[in-house]
């Protein structure tokens, strides 16, 4: 069974090509809706930047993963002069002189800081495309090893803290429960109060006044609610045990927790006494441990 994975890493890799030249596969990850491949590499690797993200696919599922490849300068690299744009130069620069009147020649040094001028010879130090390919892709390995072992710590770390938090939150529902039946018959007994005032003091009929409790009851019984959360919460564990890249199905439920804690506080926002108070309490600190979690599971691949 795998654990579920964060999307946030890093991870590097080191290799060489036959002739000596050294290079480094960096590979840095955060979080993203979707799987979002930046490949930064030298120009003329397009062969190897299809078989790259290939391997990346095959082997990730979400995130934004930057990857850089640096290569060294080996035995065979040089530098070489751009002489047709150095002989224009001077020339630019001779008939320049002449008409203002100089008459030093241009130094070497200084004409060979000029951008064009002088480049480096990155073809002398780069392999065959294929030995190339093959030495980088065999570096891909460990470093996505190690990337998945990252996001494994971290996200086993974020799997303890939700699971805790999922157990505060069944707990807050428990409190929710537990207050249920003394704030149905402090409501039953506010409304016996209220109706004998709107009859001015009159006898009360149990028939009118198991109407209106029942009316009453309908609207602020939050049991459908709390049964539901509870089935979220159950089902939310069991997706952090079966671990993989569950993130975008444990933000749906706690969409649905959301709702339901809604739900609840709104019913039992009017509610009187230190247990309507209490209740009001509860359901804050159930939308405070949602919000939460959901700050979580965004890291989650």
């Amino acid at each position: 069974m795998n654990g579920v994975r964060s999307m946030t890493g890093f991870a590097a890799s080191e290799g060489s090509f036959a002739d000596g030249t050294a290079f480094t596969l960096t590979m840095k990850s955060v979080n993203h809706r979707f799987l979002d491949l930046q490949l930064r590499l030298p120009s003329g690797c397009d062969a190897l930047e299809i078989e790259m993200r290939r391997m990346l696919k095959a082997r990730l599922e979400r995130g934004h993963i930057d990857v850089t490849l640096e290569i060294g300068r080996g035995v065979s690299a040089g530098y070489r002069i751009n002489e047709e744009a150095l002989e224009a130069l001077v020339g630019s620069l001779r008939a320049a002189m002449e008409r203002l009147g100089f008459v030093r020649e241009p130094e070497l040094a200084a004409l060979l800081r000029v951008p064009g001028v002088m480049t480096t010879d990155t073809r002398a130090s780069r392999p065959p495309e294929g030995e190339m390919t093959a030495a980088v892709l065999a570096a891909m390995e460990p470093a996505i090893e190690q990337l998945q072992a990252v996001r494994e710590q971290e996200g086993a770390a974020l799997a303890t803290e939700l699971r805790a938090g999922m157990e505060r939150l069944l707990t807050l529902s428990e409190g929710v429960s537990g207050l249920r039946a003394g704030v149905r018959l402090a409501q039953f007994t506010r409304l016996r109060t209220r109706l004998a005032e709107l009859l001015d003091g009159g006898p009360v009929s149990e028939e009118r006044l198991l109407t209106e409790a029942g009316l009453l009851a309908e609207k602020s019984d939050v049991e459908e609610e709390l049964v539901r959360l509870r089935t979220h919460i159950d089902r939310f564990v069991e997706l952090l045990d079966a671990g993989g890249a569950v993130g975008k199905r444990l933000d749906f439920l706690l969409q649905e927790l959301s709702r339901e804690a809604n739900t609840t506080l709104a019913k039992t926002g009017s509610a009187a006494g230190s247990d309507g108070l209490r209740l009001t309490e509860l359901g804050l600190e159930m939308k405070a441990e949602i919000e939460r979690a959901r700050e979580q599971v965004q890291n989650l691949e």
